[in-house]
Order: structure tokens, then sequence, then C-alpha cells
């Protein structure tokens, strides 16, 4: 029996999951991990290491500068501290001791030396807050590039855009929550004519693609005069959220207990305070669960957000996609910008994680 189970805790197949488990979970880390990074190291860093050599590790570290006499003769061989070599060589580096190495920096008509000696560099070395300033900034921004050229660039004002998408998705969530909770209620526990041929409707939106709906919502709120609105991007949401979030929370609602039901109803409690003050608390899994769901679509939305507010109040996803056109080249701010919109999606998961999977297993097994 022991090694029975010896055998089934060893099994080539469990530790071939878990090493494909690994390799998965690796593939998504390391990047995010790398944008995390890149996003608080200098400009001219990021063209002339990779992200990783802020991890503990020897480097050249230059110690001090120094100019030849104006009589040197760099097309001759060049003697520097006792050892003699070509400009060549000395352009590339030579290790005039262990640990210690001497370069020509520029052209022959420069003769700068620099000394440079291996040492140490700790985590973390060069890192900085000035790109997330630069990119929450509105006003023009300065940084130096790989060749040392100072750049100007005008900010990305991107604080405003991350004040205009909380602006939409808090209430584009909390809105279809309430009225799907309702409307599920109301198919679950709740007779009324034609109940089953509309909860039939509901699930069949399930299968709508949103862009067919695009162009005829647009001509109904441009004539309505709400295009470019954060009401139009509500109503837009709320619309498009509605069916998923209905049969969600159907499926979780429909297996509450009857007896709480006819509990509440022998008490003399009306419908309505029966779904307030019993169905909403013992809904939550499946209200956080919904919740984590439409605050993700909404957030990382960029077709809704273009089609319907365009340019006059942009959202996070529009200001990294005029970002990647204006600032294409400039890294350093891009990573800044990407992880500014990750921070907020990751805090939402993380904060209502525990209901995640309780909400996804909703109506799934009764009994």
């Amino acid at each position: 029996m022991k090694k029975r189970a010896e055998k089934k805790l060893f099994s080539p197949g469990k530790l071939l999951v878990e090493l494909i488990l690994v390799a998965i979970v690796l593939s998504w880390t390391v990047p995010t991990l790398g944008i995390f990074v890149t996003s608080f190291r200098d400009s001219k860093d990021i063209y002339g290491s990779g992200w990783w050599t802020v991890l503990p590790h020897k480097d050249w570290v230059l110690t001090h500068e120094y100019e030849l006499p104006e009589d040197t003769n760099p097309d001759a061989p060049i003697t520097i501290e006792d050892h003699t070599a070509s400009f060549e060589q000395w352009r590339q580096g030579i290790s005039v001791e262990e640990g210690k190495q001497i370069r020509w920096i520029g052209n022959k008509r420069s003769r700068t030396i620099r000394v440079y000696e291996e040492k140490w560099i700790g985590f973390g070395a060069n890192l900085t807050m000035q790109n997330y300033k630069d990119v929450l900034s509105g006003g023009e921004v300065s940084f130096v590039d790989a060749q040392g050229n100072t750049i100007s660039r005008q900010g990305s004002n991107f604080a405003d855009a991350v004040l205009n998408s909380l602006a939409v998705s808090i209430p584009a969530t909390i809105i279809p929550i309430l009225i799907a909770a309702f409307a599920a209620y109301a198919f679950a526990w709740m007779e009324f004519p034609m109940r089953r041929p509309f909860f039939t409707m509901v699930v069949a939106l399930l299968v709508v693609p949103l862009q067919i709906a695009l162009i005829p919502i647009l001509r109904d709120f441009t004539s309505w005069g709400i295009t470019g609105t954060f009401l139009g991007m509500w109503m837009a949401h709320t619309g498009f959220g509605l069916p998923l979030a209905i049969y969600l929370l159907y499926n979780y609602i429909s297996t509450l207990s009857r007896d709480i039901f006819e509990s509440a109803y022998l008490d003399g409690a009306t419908p309505f305070t029966t779904f307030v003050r019993l169905v909403l608390p013992l809904s939550v899994p499946a209200l956080a669960s919904f919740a984590i769901f439409q605050f993700l679509w909404v957030w990382n939305d960029y077709l809704v957000a273009l089609v319907f507010l365009g340019d006059k109040n942009r959202v996070v996803t529009s200001a990294l996609a005029a970002m990647v056109g204006e600032k294409g080249q400039d890294w350093h701010l891009l990573t800044s910008g990407a992880f500014l919109s990750m921070i907020l999606p990751l805090a939402v998961f993380f904060g209502l994680q525990r209901f995640f999977v309780r909400g996804l297993m909703a109506g799934s097994v009764k009994g």
C-alpha cells in the first residue's frame, strides 16, 4: 500500500502537468515583471541594457576620467599606465589588471580616457519615479536618449484618462449589476406571463456579437445628442453586459433554498423586502464574480469607447493607443502608461478573487 501511494505521489503524468503549469505561469509573469521594471528605468539605460540588469550583478563601473596630452599621436602605439596598444584596442577596452579596464572614449581627437572597475551593483540601481510623473503630466517633459540627446515631448496627461476610465467603469459596472439582480430574481422566483420566452431571449442575446449593434446604437445616440458623453457609455456597456449578468445571477439565485422565501412570505415580507434583505446578501459571490468580469471588460474596452466617446473624453485604452502613435520609441513612457493601466484591474481582481470561483460555479451543482 505504501509503495502504491508513493507511485501515485510521484507519477510522471503529475510531474509533467506541474512543469507545464510552471512554464505557463512564467511565460505570463516574466514579461509583466519586465514591463514593471522597465517603467522605473532611466530612458538611456533601457536602450543600453536589458531590464534584468537591475538585479544584483557584476558590471564595469566608471571610477574616473582624464584627458591625454595634446601631443599624443593616436596613429602610433599609445602607452597608458605602462600598457601599450593601438588606438582601436584602447577603444575596445583593455584590462590592465584584474577587475580594472581602461577605454578610449570617442574619436582620435577626443583623447578622453575612462577607467572602469568591476564591482557588484545592488538591486534597483538607477531606478526612478520620473517616468510615471512624465506620463501623468499634461505639460512638456524632457529626457535624455541613448545617444545623449535631450528630447522634449508633450505629456500624455494620463491622469485625466485614468479619471475618465473610472468615471466610465464604476457606473457601467454597478448599473447592470443592479438591473440584472432584479431581473434574475424575477426569472428565478416570480411567476409572470411569458417568463420562459423572455429568459430564452436573454440567453439568445449572449451569442449576438456587439459589433453588429454599434452602428444602429450610434445613430440613436446621435439623434438623442448623447454621443461623446459618459451617459452614452453607461447605456452602451449596460446593454452589452446585461445578458451575461442576468444569466450568471439567475444560475446562482435559482439555487437558493425555497424555505428561505417561504419563511419570509409567512413573516409578511414583500418580494422587494425579500430581495433586499435576503437575496442580495446571499448572492454576494455571484455579484462579485460578475463585477470582476464587467469591470475588466469596461476598463480594457477600446472599441466601444472609440465609437461612442471618441477623443472628447479619452479613457486609458485610447490614451495608450495615442501614446503608441506619438511616442512609439519612448519605451520608458509606454511601459509606465501600460503598468498604470494594469494596477486598478489587478487590485479589483485580487480584492474580489475569494468570491470569483464561487460565482463561476453558480448553479453548476445542485442537491
